[in-house]
């Protein structure tokens, strides 16, 4: 049997293999089943917490011999359980010795070796699968590689309290999403592991809890059974309030919070039931404080910002908690100068991961500030809190970075802020940086920030505008990511809203017709929606629809057609219709519609439609096109209301007249008064 390393032996390695580790390899291979036995006890207690030792045995090859004897049928049962320990030792070491083992197919033996009948093997092939599967370098997909596999670990969760803590902790660690959950679910593990919430094992409870917080992550199922499940007479939910008690360890407090966080999310508890408003949240706000260990207020901080993230009242009831949005100030000034920290490794720990807790924070500001006006004021008039999130903008971490751009999209929300601490700290200057370069999750959310700040009481607008947003904002209408093309689209839509010529002007050189057209036939209703109303905000004001419709009319009442004509929802068609009131606003433009027929009678079929709004958007097409202020009117009026039965006359209006001053009889306010004003402006012409 052979094993690679992954990475090529250094001559430095090489060097320091001693004779006594060649000993150890040389002792495996002993005809004296005694002897090898002694000389794998003796390699056990050689590599416990020697780093080294375990690199030099790897590289002299102990690793496939071991394997060897683990699975041979002639090997005893107390040596098949040493190799099986001490395997579990060397993958304790670093990622390399991990990464070894892996490639020496160690998972396949040690799956192989928990069909043995013997405890104690079980319990050591148990303990080594943890430590390999807990590793950053072991795919998790190699848990279900096999589909006996699960069906058996469920089945041994009985045999001991060290083969339930063991494989609660390898599925805890290898549920990476909804099909793993869906695996795990299907075969038990809601039932198999629900009592073991109350083994007399600490380690067995943890691990239990840590399975229900990665089964119940975004699962509406597996949340809404766990609701449901009774433990010794008493309900899931209740035994992870008790498990919040102060009393308990602060890894159990945060675990249970974050499995009734999860469940709370899926839909299975009420956000305003006692046990998260009462319990769950003052838990997280507690992790929060600065007394808790680094890694804790992270975690704390994460969870309660995910649990607050949709629902306005527990933003609320969060931030006048334990001064919650003071306390976050904390995050970025850690670790202090007088800083409690004595132990110099827990320093060292803490300056390497300082970032997670400006992360943290900037997260939680976000769902915190995501509606209540007041909330966001009370954070932006935290200490430099502005500075604080510009400066995350430009860190080195992505993940920083991004959670500092979702907690100033959460703040632009704010039309006070939009035009104060936005304007005084030129807040769109790191943006538009931040635009030029970074991943598309940064981007989708620095592009639906630059939304909110290119509205037309932002006085950001006119600065981005300058700064050649126009062009970046229709690279992005080109992106494969539907949310950028959604978000490009959405700027140039509130770019164009109330704008000059010259900056229409300027999108539809640099969006190019063809491009327009390309969103306007987009698979995702979103961007359709948005250019849609890009078209509208671009066809408003007289001399701008004129001056548009001159050179691109042609295309746009195509567009237009086949967008009327489609299987679109009422959503799209009414915005068209719109689109069709704008052009018929127009001086000069209306006649694109006027000689149009095909258009004119999708019009008259849209104003007897069953949908109130679009009924709507067919008057306000027709108001336009006739009102009474402008030359040509009853020729227009005329040409509406053609019979179209005898092509080339003029029917009598009444009938048609009728049709509107019915449309005024419906039960609907926004009817109410369009029809009325078109049907009385019809009369006037005619008559």
């Amino acid at each position: 049997m052979a094993c690679l390393l992954e990475t090529p032996i250094r001559m430095s390695v090489l060097s320091e293999v001693t004779a006594s580790s060649r000993h150890y390899v040389d002792r495996l291979f002993d005809p004296d089943p005694q002897k090898v036995l002694q000389g794998v006890i003796d390699m056990k207690n050689a590599v416990i917490g020697n780093n080294k030792q375990k690199a030099n045995l790897i590289v002299l090859g102990a690793v496939p011999r071991l394997l060897y004897l683990l699975q041979q049928e002639t090997s005893s049962t107390e040596l098949k359980t040493e190799c099986a320990v001490v395997l579990g030792s060397l993958a304790m070491g670093t990622e390399n010795n991990v990464k070894s083992l892996l490639d020496c197919h160690i998972i396949p033996a040690l799956l192989q070796g928990l069909l043995s009948p013997d405890l104690k093997f079980i319990e050591a092939c148990l303990r080594c699968l943890r430590t390999i599967f807990t590793s950053p370098v072991t795919p998790e997909e190699l848990l279900y590689t096999d589909a006996t596999v699960i069906p058996h670990l469920m089945a041994l969760l009985s045999r001991s309290r060290y083969t339930q803590e063991y494989i609660c902790q390898i599925f805890s660690h290898c549920c990476k999403g909804p099909d793993h959950q869906t695996i795990l679910f299907n075969h038990g593990a809601v039932q198999n592991i629900a009592h073991l919430l109350t083994s007399v094992s600490y380690k067995v409870r943890m691990q239990a809890l840590k399975c229900f917080s990665v089964l119940a992550f975004e699962n509406p199922q597996v949340s809404m059974t766990l609701v449901n499940v009774l433990v010794d007479g008493e309900l899931l939910p209740q035994i992870f309030v008790k498990m919040l008690q102060r009393d308990k360890p602060i890894e159990m407090q945060l675990t249970s919070a974050k499995c009734l966080t999860y469940m709370c999310r899926a839909g299975a508890i009420r956000t305003d039931d006692n046990c998260i408003v009462l319990k769950t949240l003052p838990c997280l706000v507690r992790m929060c404080s600065k007394e808790r260990l680094l890694e804790e207020r992270v975690e704390g901080a994460e969870t309660l910002a995910y649990l607050i993230e949709p629902d306005v009242e527990l933003q609320r009831i969060a931030s006048i908690t334990d001064h919650l949005i003071a306390m976050l100030a904390d995050y970025f000034k850690y670790p202090s100068s007088v800083s409690a920290i004595t132990d110099i490794k827990r320093l060292d720990h803490d300056l390497k991961h300082a970032h997670e807790l400006r992360q943290a924070a900037f997260k939680l500001y976000a769902s915190l500030g995501a509606n209540d006006e007041d909330i966001r004021k009370k954070i932006i008039d935290t200490e430099n809190m502005m500075d604080r999130i510009v400066t995350g903008l430009s860190e080195s971490s992505v993940k920083v970075r991004l959670a500092a751009v979702r907690c100033l999209h959460s703040l632009s929300r704010s039309v006070q802020q939009l035009r104060t601490s936005f304007q005084d700290h030129a807040v769109w200057k790191p943006l538009m940086k931040v635009l030029q370069n970074a991943p598309d999750e940064i981007l989708v959310v620095a592009s639906s920030m630059l939304c909110n700040l290119l509205l037309e009481f932002s006085p950001s607008k006119e600065p981005i505008l300058e700064s050649g947003a126009v062009e970046l904002l229709c690279g992005l209408t080109q992106s494969e990511n539907p949310a950028l093309r959604v978000n490009g689209i959405w700027a140039l839509m509130n770019m164009a809203f109330q704008a000059e010529q010259k900056i229409k002007a300027d999108i539809l050189r640099s969006l190019s017709t063809e491009q327009l057209f390309r969103l306007l036939s987009d698979s995702d209703l979103n961007v359709l929606m948005k250019t849609l109303g890009l078209l509208r905000n671009l066809l408003s004001t007289r001399p701008h629809i004129d001056k548009i419709m001159s050179t691109h009319g042609k295309q746009i009442m195509q567009a237009v057609t086949l967008i009327l004509e489609g299987e679109h929802n009422i959503e799209v068609k009414e915005q068209t219709l719109c689109i069709l009131a704008n052009i018929a606003d127009g001086t000069t433009a209306k006649e694109l519609i006027m000689t149009n027929d095909d258009i004119l009678q999708k019009i008259k079929y849209y104003m007897g439609h069953s949908h109130v709004k679009l009924q709507l958007a067919a008057m306000f097409c027709i108001s336009n096109l006739v009102w009474n202020e402008e030359e040509g009117q009853r020729r227009r009026c005329s040409s509406t209301w053609r019979d179209e039965n005898t092509p080339g006359t003029c029917g009598h209006p009444t009938s048609l007249i009728k049709e509107v001053q019915e449309l005024a009889s419906f039960d609907s306010f926004y009817l109410h008064k369009s029809p009325w004003t078109a049907g009385s402006c019809f009369a006037k012409a005619i008559w």
